[in-house]
């Protein structure tokens, strides 16, 4: 009787062991619900980028482009779920500079783009449910972004746009059909820094002149019946943050020098759902923005500057808004427009400084409602100015200088208004 329990026990092990395997391959091919990524990055050395450029009698178009970047991260989902898990750790410099001559006659459109960001992360989603648990930390130095064209004698027929843009850290998300939520917390001691110049000759059309810094950056993006829960912590502890704009010609018929810094950002807007929103920025480094615009003979010419500490942006297209914010500054805010000419028709100067600053908004015409709970302390100085000199005749000039501690705006307004 021995044998064959043997053989009993033996073909028992056989098909339990099959059933395990069966049910393992299974359990393999069958897909979770929810989708997942892990992103882990580090970045310990420098990152540079340059180029220069010398160009004579270009005939046609002049597009220019130079980027640096630390940490960079993107994805979609589209008809599923899915979670990022991201980490983003940025301990090196970013620089990325662009030097450009143009000697003689440029017939077409010069476009020139420098960009410098430490880390970067974006996430879409398409009918969709989204969730992000994302960290991002710059410990490095420098993040820099300078571009420069430097000739007395250029002639830009067709006009120009030229900017430099320096992120420290940035997280964006788009969602159409979704639902988007999680925890984004981002921290940098960096030095941040863009800088734009021209010097010019003639420029018979449009040429805008643009810098902008962020140290901390979140934009969330949503409609066609989105929602939004997201709790957001920004903490920006550099030396400085600066964006600097030069704009100069001899005869300029559209030139504007503009210059924005901003040491912490998020801006939420939404449609076609709820939108709540935890919010906590902080902010020690010091904010300057400059903008310079200089020309002889000028049809419009504009220089306009804002520098802001914290900014907190949320606006939703539907009813419900829920606010919690919290903001503290002391740095230092500093902000300054000039513009120099002698015979022309309209001049803008503008010099915009902010300390702390909040806007809530629902719709009024879906029966909106907002709810906020805010606390802003600022312990820096805030300061704007905007210095304007015309030596010979002109048409308009408009000017103005804005200074604010802290600032918070909340409304429930219809879409057209």
């Amino acid at each position: 009787m021995a044998k064959p329990a043997r053989i009993r026990l033996a073909g028992t092990i056989a098909a339990t062991a099959l059933c395990a395997a069966a049910a393992t391959e299974a359990a393999a091919q069958t897909p979770p619900d929810d989708s997942i990524v892990l992103n882990q990055q580090l970045q310990l050395g420098d990152v540079f980028s340059h180029q220069t450029l010398n160009v004579v009698d270009a005939q046609e178009q002049v597009t220019v482009s130079t980027s640096a970047q630390g940490n960079s991260a993107s994805g979609a989902v589209e008809n599923g779920s899915i979670t990022v898990q991201s980490d983003q750790d940025m301990r090196g410099d970013a620089v990325a500079g662009t030097d450009m001559t143009f000697g003689g006659d440029t017939w077409g459109v010069v476009n020139a783009t420098t960009q410098a960001q430490g880390n970067y992360l974006a996430v879409s989603a398409y009918d969709s449910d989204l969730t992000v648990d994302a960290t991002q930390s710059n410990t490095g130095s420098l993040v820099s972004a300078t571009s420069q064209l430097g000739d007395d004698d250029a002639r830009l027929l067709g006009g120009a746009y030229i900017n430099a843009s320096a992120i420290s850290n940035t997280v964006a998300m788009y969602g159409e059909g979704s639902f988007v939520g999680g925890t984004i917390d981002q921290s940098s001691s960096a030095t941040v820094r863009a800088y734009n110049r021209i010097e010019t000759q003639y420029i018979p059309a449009e040429a805008v002149i643009d810098s902008q810094a962020i140290v901390n950056a979140v934009q969330v993006t949503s409609g066609q019946t989105s929602g939004q829960n997201l709790a957001i912590v920004q903490t920006s502890t550099g030396a400085f943050v600066e964006a600097e704009s030069s704009a100069n010609s001899g005869n300029a018929w559209d030139l504007a020098g503009r210059a924005r810094a901003t040491a912490n950002q998020a801006v939420l807007y939404n449609e076609g759902g709820s939108v709540v929103a935890d919010s906590r920025q902080d902010n020690t480094a010091f904010v300057r923005a400059a903008a310079t615009t200089t020309a002889f003979d000028f049809g419009r010419a504009e220089a306009h500057a804002r520098g802001a500490a914290n900014e907190l942006s949320i606006g939703n297209n539907d009813i419900y808004v829920e606010i919690d914010n919290s903001q503290f500054n002391s740095g230092g805010v500093d902000v300054t427009a000039t513009f120099s000419g002698a015979n022309g028709y309209d001049v803008y100067v503008g010099a915009d400084a902010v300390g702390n600053s909040v806007i809530g908004y629902s719709c009024s015409d879906c029966g909106g409602y907002l709810e906020a709970r805010n606390s802003q302390t600022n312990d820096g100085d805030v300061s704007a100015r905007a210095d304007t000199t015309v030596a010979g005749s002109t048409r308009a000039v408009i000017t103005g200088a804005n200074s604010v501690g802290n600032s918070a705006t909340f409304h429930v307004s219809r879409p057209s208004h």
